[in-house]
C-alpha cells in the first residue's frame, strides 16, 4: 500500500512556506495543529500553549482576517491561507512595535503577559474589520481570551483610548 503525501502552502507573516503533509519524518502529520507548526517548525513562540482546547485564547492568531485558536486549527486545513502572528505585527525591518503593541506597552495593559499575545491578536483582528469598535464590540471580540491576572479592565481602557486617538488623527 503506497502512502500519498499532499503539499500545502501557507503564508505566515507575509512569508510563504511549503509543507509536505504525511506520516513520514519531516512531514506535517495530518493531526498537527497550527500552534505546533508555528512554535516547533517556524520558531514563532508568541502564540502560547495553555488549555489546548480553544477555550483560553492564548494561542490566538489571525487566519485570513479572523482571530482563531491555533491549538484547534489543523495546519493541513490551512492550505492557501495567510496567518499573522504577534511577531508579524512589528515592523519586519526595524523591529519597531505596531501602534497597537506600543499602546499595550505604554499603558501596561497586561500583568504577567502570558495571555497578552492572544489578546492583542484578537484585538488586531477586530480592528482590521472595524477600526472604530464600541466597548461592547471590543468586549465581545475578547470574550474568547481568558486572563487570570484580570488585566482585561486595563486592556479595554487601553484599546478604547487607542481607537479614540486613531479617530482623532483621522478627523
Amino acid at each position: 500500500m503506497k502512502e500519498t503525501m499532499e503539499m500545502i502552502t501557507l503564508t505566515v507573516n507575509g512569508k510563504p512556506y511549503r509543507f509536505m503533509v504525511g506520516d513520514f519524518e519531516g512531514c506535517i502529520r495530518p493531526s498537527e495543529t497550527l500552534l505546533d507548526t508555528l512554535r516547533e517548525r517556524l520558531h514563532l513562540t508568541a502564540a502560547k500553549r495553555s488549555c489546548d482546547h480553544g477555550a483560553c485564547g492564548c494561542c490566538t492568531v489571525i487566519l485570513d482576517g479572523d482571530a482563531v485558536a491555533s491549538c484547534m486549527t489543523l495546519t493541513a486545513d490551512c492550505d492557501g491561507k495567510s496567518v499573522i502572528t504577534l511577531e508579524g505585527l512589528a515592523d519586519p525591518v526595524t523591529g519597531e512595535l505596531s501602534p497597537l503593541q506600543r499602546a499595550f506597552a505604554d499603558n501596561s495593559a497586561f500583568q504577567c503577559g502570558f495571555c497578552t499575545p492572544g489578546i492583542i491578536m484578537s484585538t488586531q483582528a477586530l480592528l482590521m474589520k472595524n477600526p472604530a469598535p464600541t466597548e461592547a464590540e471590543l468586549t465581545e471580540a475578547l470574550s474568547g481570551n481568558y486572563c487570570r491576572c484580570i488585566s482585561h479592565y486595563q486592556v479595554i481602557r487601553t484599546v478604547m483610548a487607542f481607537v479614540e486617538k486613531i479617530r482623532e488623527e483621522r478627523a
